[in-house]
């Protein structure tokens, strides 16, 4: 059976991540989002179940209680989870994971899972993040500047990830993540599990 790999893309609210990953999907195959649970209200144009799992305060505690999630978060106020099952379904499925969360997840997924690969975004500058906010008419001037006060803190943890890709231009972005993406299907490791029959009749007399 396949090896999965996990992927973990973390960026600053802003940077691009989720459109980024969209389109990753589209790109490469046996590649599956970890569709993560919020405790945060639903946006225009949000479709439960395909961005976020929405669900109230009590269902997502309840949950952790249950130690259904394999990393959580508290951001602006809201909480996040990635569930366990949905990852192990979709190695199940033969499928490379990608989780789509805050650096505090990541350090958590990390934690559990040290070969787990993390892909840091970074905006060109804090003016095009701040441009990218308002652009998307998401949250009013308030909530932005809330985010951009907390852009620099997320930011500080590039540090902590393996590979790191600023977003500038989109379609090298995503060239850039491709690349990342398709090396460490290539290492070595994940190729022992995954051509094991190949290499077996290539080597044996």
């Amino acid at each position: 059976m396949k090896k999965g790999i996990l992927f973990i893309v973390t960026a600053p609210s802003g940077a691009g991540k989720t459109t980024l990953v969209n389109e990753l999907l589209k790109q490469i195959a046996n590649l599956a989002v970890s569709v993560s649970f919020t405790t945060r209200p639903i946006r225009p144009g949000e479709i439960d179940g395909e961005n976020y799992h929405f669900i109230d305060e009590v269902e997502f505690l309840d949950m952790h209680s249950r130690e259904d999630f394999l990393e959580t978060a508290d951001v602006y106020g809201h909480k996040y989870g990635t569930s366990k099952s949905s990852v192990s379904e979709e190695f199940e499925r033969g499928n490379d994971v990608i989780l789509e969360i805050d650096w505090q997840g990541a350090e958590q997924v990390k934690n559990l899972f040290p070969k787990a690969c993390s892909i840091f975004i970074l905006p060109p500058s804090l003016k095009a993040l701040t441009e990218r906010l308002y652009k998307r008419q998401q949250d009013d001037s308030e909530i932005i500047e809330v985010r951009m006060n907390q852009a620099r803190e997320v930011i500080s943890h590039v540090t902590d990830a393996d590979y790191v890709v600023v977003n500038d231009k989109f379609d090298e972005t995503v060239n850039d993540v491709i690349s990342i993406i398709q090396s460490q299907r290539l290492e070595i490791e994940a190729q022992k599990a995954n051509l094991a029959n190949l290499l077996l009749d290539l080597t044996s007399d």
